[in-house]
């Protein structure tokens, strides 16, 4: 892999990273209500891949829930908890999704793990445990447990991809559609003054949808796609362990983060714990998902 691949790869890391931070100034400083925001990063998106939805594919109803589940439904409950939550503590708290991909492998698909795996799995939740008892954790825990459900729903989702006959692309299309379906009458009855904001902040939240669809989904996802596709994924997919230190460096800076010994402590146990899961073998599912399930 050259270094024209690995500067791709870390560009990648940077726009994943830097979309948590611009996803809290929307919903937090701006005040977007958080599915509104999801919802139209979804719309943004699905317009943009609009031809792609055709042919319809098979198993309509499977790509649309497991679309929905590594998009707009993960998308949605994270912005809903970066409203309480920051940044850094949230990348952190993201990364249980890698471990709790195997462990619903283990659950739904008959997967097997030995000691290794085991091991990387219980240093992921154990570094996440030691992040959030930072003080700046606690204080936003209601939000963090928003963050780890988002987690959830994408890691779910997640596992049951590769039976799936779709390209990484279109399958970002139709979880586009799906998602803006789905969040749409959601946003409708338990939020208010949607408008409001975009109202007060037409560039700067126009700016932030711009660039949570079109560079995020549709460039940066795309681009991560096309690296698989030349390279091994054992080369390609620890690359993306980037994206949280990342997203604490850009979270310190952009939106003032508290970052203390015991967050950076915990992110360190975190991502040495989803590497080791991250390069063992896997016969039931998509491993380029591990870390990057969210589309």
């Amino acid at each position: 892999m050259g270094l024209g691949t690995v500067a791709v790869l870390v560009l990648c890391n940077v726009v994943w990273a830097l979309n948590v931070v611009v996803s809290k100034i929307a919903v937090g400083d701006l005040g977007m209500p958080p599915l509104a925001y999801a919802f139209g990063r979804s719309l943004l998106v699905t317009l943009f891949l609009l031809p792609l939805l055709r042919p319809v594919p098979k198993q309509l109803w499977k790509v649309l829930a497991i679309g929905i589940a590594i998009s707009g439904g993960s998308f949605a409950l994270l912005s809903v908890g970066l409203r309480d939550a920051s940044p850094s503590a949230s990348g952190i708290v993201s990364l249980s999704g890698a471990p709790l991909t195997v462990l619903f492998a283990i659950l739904f698909l008959g997967e097997r793990v030995r000691w290794k795996r085991a091991l990387g799995i219980a240093l992921t939740f154990l570094g996440v445990i030691v992040a959030v008892s930072s003080p700046a954790g606690v204080e936003s825990a209601d939000g963090l447990w928003l963050v780890f459900l988002s987690a959830v729903v994408g890691a779910l989702g997640a596992v049951f991809i590769k039976p799936l006959e779709i390209s990484s692309i279109r399958l970002q299309a139709w979880a586009g559609l799906g998602s803006t379906v789905l969040l749409a009458p959601l946003s409708l009855a338990t939020e208010s003054n949607q408008w409001a904001p975009i109202a007060a902040h037409p560039v700067e939240l126009i700016g932030c949808l711009i660039f949570a669809s079109l560079l995020v989904s549709v460039g940066a996802h795309t681009a991560y796609y096309q690296m698989l596709q030349r390279h091994e994924t054992n080369e390609v997919v620890p690359l993306t362990l980037l994206t949280p230190l990342f997203t604490i460096a850009l979270g310190a800076w952009l939106t003032g983060d508290p970052i203390g010994a015991r967050l950076l402590i915990g992110a360190g146990i975190a991502i040495t714990g989803v590497s080791v899961i991250v390069l063992r073998p896997s016969t039931t599912f998509a491993k380029r998902y591990l870390v990057r399930s969210r589309l």
